[in-house]
């Protein structure tokens, strides 16, 4: 098992860093929520290991992703009313509102699919859970 990721972003370059530990992570839409009264969107997703995948050893590890202060979501070519659809997150990026801090924080998914969070400030954080475990697959492609 390696070391277990905790990080958080409050700025464009910390919530970089989430987008580069989170890139190829899959995730089951029916472990995607928003809760609107909490105004906290989160999701359980299998992160891909790149920090250890040098020679030839591939490993997932289960984490929790997280973004607060989200006023709403928006989706586009994503398969939300199926619970057992998987998705890959490709990057995590933010626009900026012409008056900061708020802005969209969007998830780019494998496909063309997009979650779109409008937040009033960055506040993200992605917390590994548990023991990672070995896969054969390593994802392929160019990275972002």
């Amino acid at each position: 098992m390696g070391k277990l990721l905790r990080l958080a972003a409050e700025d464009p370059s910390d919530l970089e860093v989430i987008s580069a530990a989170a890139q190829d992570a899959l995730m089951r839409m029916g472990e995607v929520k928003f809760d609107s009264k909490s105004r906290r969107f989160s999701a359980l997703i299998a992160r891909f290991r790149w920090e250890a995948a040098e020679g030839g050893r591939f490993e997932r590890v289960q984490s929790g992703l997280s973004f607060e202060s989200v006023l709403s979501v928006r989706s586009k070519r994503v398969r939300t009313e199926a619970p057992d659809a998987l998705a890959s997150v490709l990057s995590i990026s933010f626009s900026p509102d012409s008056e900061p801090p708020g802005g969209v924080i969007t998830l780019i998914l494998a496909g063309g699919g997009e979650i779109a969070l409008r937040v009033e400030c960055i506040d993200a954080a992605l917390v590994d859970m548990g023991d990672s475990w070995r896969t054969s697959r390593r994802p392929d492609h160019d990275k972002p």
